[in-house]
């Protein structure tokens, strides 16, 4: 229900207090929340700049030694059409990212250690060897900190590594950790940045069992860890897995717990705006996520409401439909040509420009 209260006035960083990010979330007047989505916007404009960067995303593999109970390509479902790609054809996607114009490369996988890390340190060195790409992330999870060091030497510029929740209780229940290794994202990213890397992270919204509250925690953690990027996305649930039946059993039965975050293209859009408040600087993607939950304006609304950058996916298709951490992940069928246009369309619509280079974050001047 809308929020009896006057919302509390909208600032920056420091001006914005947790009390305020927690009545905005609950906020459900339509009017009030147009304030929120103009100062997110505006903040992102002063901040950032018009620009939006895009990140060319290849899937290199869809093997995971994790136990996550949220994702389609956990290790216990052995329904998943497993793979690797080769190093030649990252290095395809690397070199049709820099035709369309990315600055970035995005490699991203399971948490698979059959990517050895002198494999992948060679890609790297390929790919800053034979393209134009100006910086290449790494999404690849927990990875030991030898081959972080591997990696970051060998050209990497960026890590992504989502925390997925401030809730330490929620985390171990959604994220179990492996035989004799205790799972500490924070640490992680921590080193990540000690390493020289621009670190990134994110949660996801609406996981059975978060709450509103927990919600505002996650914001009040963004503004006090100095993050390059977060990414913010619905959580959507997949039937393979557990989470994903404790999901459907409980919307069939009506049986969710006191304060449960709704995994709604609403409250997405108000955690990126927070977040954007809270973080002014930061890169922040409409993610592929909030484009399915809302497939008419999902993209676009992130776009008016903090975001930044966007990841079209470049991973072949016969392997991006393997790629299935959560249900209809992308849009399967498509060329990267196709999803290309179709963004360059959006943007136009938009009246955005594409960011030239590497996009770090920082003042647009």
């Amino acid at each position: 229900m809308s929020s009896a209260s006057s919302p509390p006035p909208l600032g920056v960083a420091d001006a914005l207090t947790r009390e305020a990010v927690e009545h905005w979330l609950r906020e459900q007047d339509k009017a009030r929340l147009e304030t929120l989505w103009a100062a997110a916007d505006e903040t992102r404009r002063r901040y950032v700049g018009d620009a939006v960067h895009l990140r060319g995303l290849i899937e290199v593999s869809n093997y995971c030694v994790r136990g996550c109970t949220y994702c389609g390509i956990r290790a216990a479902n052995r329904e998943v059409e497993r793979y690797r790609v080769s190093a030649d054809v990252v290095l395809a996607c690397a070199r049709r990212a820099a035709e369309f114009g990315y600055g970035t490369l995005v490699i991203q996988s399971g948490e698979d250690y059959g990517i050895e890390s002198e494999w992948m340190a060679g890609v790297l060195r390929r790919i800053r060897a034979e393209t134009t790409i100006s910086a290449i992330t790494l999404s690849l999870g927990e990875r030991p900190d030898e081959d972080l060091v591997s990696w970051r030497e060998a050209g990497a510029d960026r890590y992504l590594l989502r925390f997925e929740t401030s809730d330490a209780e929620l985390y171990r229940r959604i994220h179990p950790d492996l035989p004799g290794r205790i799972s500490d994202r924070l640490a992680i990213l921590r080193r990540l940045q000690e390493l020289g890397f621009e670190a990134g992270t994110g949660i996801m919204v609406g996981i059975p069992g978060q709450t509103v509250s927990s919600i505002a925690d996650d914001i009040e953690l963004f503004r006090g860890f100095d993050m390059d990027m977060i990414g913010l996305g619905p959580y959507l649930p997949h039937p393979a897995t557990p989470l994903g039946q404790e999901f459907e059993r409980r919307q069939a039965a009506g049986d969710w717990p006191p304060d449960q975050a709704p995994n709604s293209e609403l409250m997405t859009c108000k955690v990126l705006a927070l977040t954007r408040l809270a973080r002014p600087d930061a890169n922040l993607p409409a993610t592929t996520a909030l484009s399915l939950i809302d497939r008419a304006a999902g993209r676009a609304h992130g776009l008016q409401r903090g975001a930044n950058v966007v990841m079209p996916n470049l991973t072949p298709v016969d392997e991006r439909r393997k790629y299935e951490i959560y249900p209809e992940k992308a849009a399967v069928h498509e060329t990267a040509e196709a999803i290309n246009a179709s963004l360059m369309a959006l943007l136009r619509q938009l009246g955005r420009t594409v960011g030239a280079g590497a996009g770090g974050r920082g003042p647009a001047i």
